[in-house]
């Protein structure tokens, strides 16, 4: 099985060559750039399977190689922050990136957090996870029908109206969670669970933002909040 390749723009050289160690102990291979320049140049030439982006990186800042990356490709990214600010915070999810670590942080956190991304993303395409859907008509090949709105949760692919959605591997299994069980409120700590793989307590403003993402490209009356308990799916 060919290794992980990881792409990881991080302009502090001691930070850089720490965790690339780190890193490439656990078995990734690692391409790491000290500016956003490098690293887009590097991401085109190489197509790593994940990318590391600090947010405050020369040349070009993680948050615009987040953009940048994200319109080529639906590689996950996790965005690294020397703050838990929630502007950096939500600036880094609203440009696309799947998840973030705040510095400093444990290289055992970090490889953990990567695994974790890896296989949400190699499950992006595994169906429901168990769940029975209720109430949507169904169409063929697996496809669920609410309104104008069509998931082929066979083909992994989003239709609106006719027209293809296009959709990150995160935002697709949001949504199979969601239209898994229309009318069911799902709590933000249940989603972190169940679509971020997170066996720990993690921040919920990373559900928020890819809820607010979804709700853009499926509609903004399809995902109901409410308020004290979660979110839940209109059929």
């Amino acid at each position: 099985m060919a290794e992980t390749h990881v792409l990881f723009v991080e302009d502090d050289d001691v930070i850089r060559e720490a965790t690339q160690l780190a890193l490439e102990r656990v078995g990734f291979t690692v391409t790491a750039m000290p500016d956003g320049l490098l690293g887009l140049e590097a991401f085109r030439a190489d197509r790593p399977d994940i990318a590391l982006l600090d947010v405050m990186v020369p040349g070009l800042d993680g948050v615009s190689l987040c953009r940048r990356i994200r319109d080529e490709s639906t590689v996950p990214v996790i965005m690294l922050s020397a703050r838990a600010d929630s502007i950096d915070v939500v600036l880094g999810l609203e440009a696309g990136a799947d998840d973030y670590v705040t510095k400093p942080f444990d290289g055992a956190v970090l490889v953990a957090r990567i695994r974790a991304v890896l296989r949400r993303f190699g499950h992006a395409s595994g169906g429901l996870g168990g769940a029975t859907a209720a109430e949507p008509s169904h169409g063929t090949g697996g496809a669920l029908v609410f309104g104008d709105l069509e998931i082929d949760t066979e083909g992994m692919e989003v239709r609106r109206g006719g027209a293809q959605v296009g959709l990150t591997p995160t935002e697709m299994r949001l949504l199979l969670e969601f239209s898994s069980a229309p009318g069911t409120v799902l709590s933000r700590d249940k989603l972190l669970e169940r679509v971020w793989d997170y066996g720990w307590g993690g921040d919920t403003r990373v559900v928020d933002v890819h809820v607010q993402r979804l709700r853009t490209k499926i509609g903004q009356d399809r995902i109901e909040t409410v308020r004290g308990f979660g979110y839940k799916f209109r059929a």
